[in-house]
């Protein structure tokens, strides 16, 4: 499969060389030149009754044809082992009060980033392998949260790897900066950055296209990538659970085969819910996907204009992981609307210079597929509060972003089947807002304490959770 870059014709990469790669020269996004054939329903049967490790595989075969089946067989297995909490690896939970979560914090750092960035490591090492290439890799990431402790983590101690974390100061959850910051394998570092996580991201776009730094990296035989969302590698592993989340509603009784299901997903940067997107390319029975965001709706508003304008003010929120006003992985979205790259890369332009875009009307009718909503953070706290009240089930911020969307989009719209909400991360790792939504109180102290507040109102730790607390942590640097 050759893939191509959604700003230009004639940048056009293998599988292997897009992740490696990770962003494409021009600024765009890889994708695939042709998309996989859907599918057939008896196809859906039989990966339905596959265990995850093997649903992986048969998904991801179908858009890295490069790599061997022995390959995918054995990445698929080391993603997807013993470092995980449930052997289901997305585990989907009803709750009392009938509503669907899929569980995706069952990981090592306990967030949804886990079953991408366990696989990506183990996709690139092995490209690298197949390729006569023998130049070491510098991943460059922006983080708001999650995805830089499950990026140091994945890549800890891989040869001729090494990982630079950028994070908002100030701009992360406690106890996802004590993470971040206990992982010190020798290969990582995070660094803090005055800004928030788009004036991050755009950074590192700029440094991955910045041709004298590129020159410096060429003379020490080294060579950029990302494990960002904008690393293709690290989107095809998220496809997978969509399936996953299917194949359990039909264990369950809760729908038959064909039946459509509706996802509601907490949305930042746009790559989660742009892989249930390719997951219904795919002939995923996908009904609706809901795009959830927090105070920093811009994907709401582009969903019921079809406006995408970024010139609005930027809150720091109680769903940090959501603080962003720039997605990024929009733009493959686009490019598979208008399959143009001329006129995306125009409103990329437009987006940089002028802080917003229009689209095309005829672009804007083939978004007939979304829903969106957003939630402020007095109304996330009044979600996981009710979510308990009803069930004593305990959700995320960002979780509660997507659940109160999925109730509103049942109350307001008449469509078929149910509604899984996604559940990005777990609770104990926003203590500080989940305890106070809850009991109604303020934590005494924020961090390790709230930590244990919050333990002590609704249940233990997970294991993984335990397991990093007692690591010395590094300092907080920040570069001028």
């Amino acid at each position: 499969m050759i893939y191509r870059s959604t700003r230009s014709h004639g940048h056009e990469v293998t599988a292997a060389q897009a992740i490696v790669q990770g962003l494409a020269p021009d600024g765009g996004l890889f994708v695939p030149k042709e998309f996989p054939a859907a599918f057939t329903p008896a196809g859906l049967q039989e990966l339905f009754a596959l265990p995850y490790q093997e649903l992986a595989k048969s998904i991801l075969e179908r858009f890295l044809p490069d790599y061997s089946s022995q390959q995918l067989e054995a990445i698929v297995q080391g993603a997807y082992g013993s470092q995980w909490d449930d052997d289901r690896i997305t585990p989907l939970t009803t709750e009392k009060a009938g509503s669907h979560y899929l569980e995706l914090f069952h990981g090592p750092t306990l967030a949804f980033k886990d079953v991408a960035l366990q696989c990506l490591p183990r996709l690139m090492k092995t490209a690298l392998a197949n390729s006569a290439d023998q130049r070491g890799i510098v991943i460059l990431t922006a983080t708001s949260g999650d995805t830089g402790t499950a990026a140091m983590r994945g890549f800890q101690a891989l040869e001729k790897t090494r990982v630079i974390v950028f994070y908002p100061y100030q701009g992360v959850a406690p106890i996802q900066l004590k993470q971040m910051l206990s992982e010190n394998s020798a290969n990582t570092v995070a660094v803090a950055v005055e800004g928030n996580f788009d004036q991050a991201q755009s950074r590192v776009k700029q440094i991955f296209n910045d041709p004298d730094m590129n020159s410096l990296l060429a003379q020490h035989d080294l060579t950029f990538s990302s494990a960002n969302s904008m690393n293709i590698g690290r989107l095809l592993p998220q496809v997978v659970y969509y399936f996953a989340a299917y194949g359990q509603l039909l264990d369950q009784g809760a729908i038959k085969p064909g039946d459509p299901v509706n996802f509601s997903v907490p949305t930042g940067n746009f790559g989660d819910i742009l892989a249930g997107y390719y997951a219904k390319k795919l002939g995923l029975p996908v009904g609706r996907l809901i795009c959830a965001s927090n105070k920093n709706n811009v994907l709401t508003d582009f969903f019921k204009t079809g406006k995408y304008d970024k010139k609005r003010d930027f809150y720091v929120t109680n769903s940090p992981s959501m603080d962003i006003l720039v997605s990024s992985n929009l733009e493959r979205l686009l490019f598979d609307l208008c399959q143009d790259p001329d006129l995306v890369k125009s409103l990329m332009e437009q987006l940089t210079s002028k802080g917003e875009y229009q689209l095309p009307e005829e672009m804007r009718a083939k978004l007939d597929g979304f829903w969106a909503d957003y939630a402020t953070p007095e109304e996330i706290e009044g979600e996981i509060k009710r979510v308990h009240q009803e069930s004593g089930y305990v959700i995320d911020p960002h979780t509660a972003v997507a659940s109160l969307a999925a109730k509103h989009f049942k109350e307001q719209v008449a469509a078929p089947g149910p509604t899984v909400v996604l559940s990005t991360a777990s609770p104990f790792k926003f203590p500080e807002t989940v305890y106070h939504a809850i009991s109604g109180q303020a934590v005494k102290e924020k961090g390790l304490p709230a930590l244990k507040q919050l333990t002590d109102l609704v249940g233990s730790l997970p294991p993984a959770m335990e397991a990093f607390l007692g690591r010395s942590s590094q300092e907080i640097v920040i570069p001028a």
